[in-house]
């Protein structure tokens, strides 16, 4: 996991305090070596990010639930291996997009080699993008390159929802 980012200061002006200068990016995936590899491609992209991972669907779960006194900041982007443990049926992105508190966070399902029925059934669950992961180190790089910029400087994403 990478350092926590740096916050806005009170100077920032009204309505930045407590605002990260970096989006955060949170990464659900089993396996230790895929979750390096997404690391060093990150490092390798346009911009700085916070990346934060999680290894099954109940700590993704655990880690978008508001708790008190846990200051883990909102992810702009969520990216969900595929055969994630407790993600069966997309679980997972069900869950995320029928919470009118997350609904808004981008989606993204990352698959090996999707067939037409799992890339249905990841739009269905509500997913924003499915996709395929390359077979290479440098392929890695080049995809994270061009989904980073697009979902976390090109996009226009909606505020948060308010808290109900």
């Amino acid at each position: 996991m990478t350092r926590r980012p740096r916050m806005v200061s009170g100077t920032a002006g009204p309505g930045f305090i407590g605002v990260p200068l970096v989006p955060t990016v949170l990464l659900a995936d089993a396996s230790a070596s895929a979750r390096a590899m997404v690391r060093d491609a990150l490092l390798e992209g346009v911009g700085p990010c916070d990346l934060r991972t999680v290894t099954s669907g109940q700590e993704l779960a655990d880690h978008l639930r508001p708790r008190l006194g846990h200051d883990e900041p909102r992810p702009a982007l969520v990216l969900i291996d595929l055969e994630l443990p407790g993600n069966e049926d997309f679980d997972a992105v069900r869950s995320i997009k029928s919470n009118p508190e997350l609904r808004r966070i981008p989606v993204v399902v990352l698959a090996h080699s999707p067939t037409a029925a799992q890339a249905a059934a990841a739009y269905d669950a509500g997913a924003n993008t499915l996709i395929a992961k390359p077979v290479t180190f440098l392929a890695l790089v080049k995809l994270m390159k061009v989904f980073t910029a697009y979902w976390l400087d090109a996009a226009t994403l909606p505020p948060e929802a308010e808290p109900s």
